[in-house]
């Protein structure tokens, strides 16, 4: 049986913190899912509920909060899949509108995929934004991850119309380490 320091880690990295979260900061991250530039992307935030299993480890996300000076950030989250035959592990990140544009959505990732590579046995990592989400994806790319392909009609937006997305991929060994 794995522990939970197996699943949630505590990630420190030279401007912030990936930690397992907490009852106490549902609010927080349900604010910050809020905001214009991050539901912009991920819709309406998802029940209080669910924030909340996934922040305790008991659904099949493992949401971490990125802390930066004390302050939530904003949240990083992964899934495995389990089947030995198509193991590997995929990423997604929100930040607070204070906290975009300064590289910390990059180091975040950085933090959470060497975890994902060098502690929990991955191959390969996957991540998936909005076609049209732009700076994101040059992010992504800043670390390595290669577009794999267009999903075509991915996503359901706020407008109830569905969005492409872009496949993304990193594999072990390729860049992410800085």
């Amino acid at each position: 049986m794995e522990s939970s320091t197996d699943t949630r880690p505590t990630l420190v990295g030279p401007r912030l913190t990936v930690r397992p979260g907490t009852a106490e900061d549902v609010d927080a991250l349900l604010a910050i899912l809020a905001e214009p530039s991050v539901s912009r992307w991920w819709g309406d935030p998802a029940p209080r509920e669910d924030v909340s299993a996934d922040l305790l480890g008991t659904g099949d996300t493992v949401l971490l909060v990125i802390e930066v000076d004390g302050a939530v950030a904003g949240g990083i989250q992964y899934y495995e899949e389990a089947d030995p035959q198509y193991r590997h592990g995929a990423i997604d990140v929100y930040l607070s509108h204070r906290f975009q544009g300064r590289g910390l959505g990059v180091e975040a990732i950085r933090l959470v995929a060497r975890f994902l590579f060098e502690t929990r046995g991955h191959h390969r990592l996957t991540i998936d934004p909005a076609l049209e989400n732009e700076r994101a994806i040059r992010s992504y790319e800043k670390l390595g991850f290669r577009r794999v392909g267009v999903m075509r009609q991915y996503e359901r937006g706020r407008d109830g119309s569905f969005h492409d997305g872009l496949l993304m991929e990193l594999l072990r060994g390729e860049p992410a380490e800085e």
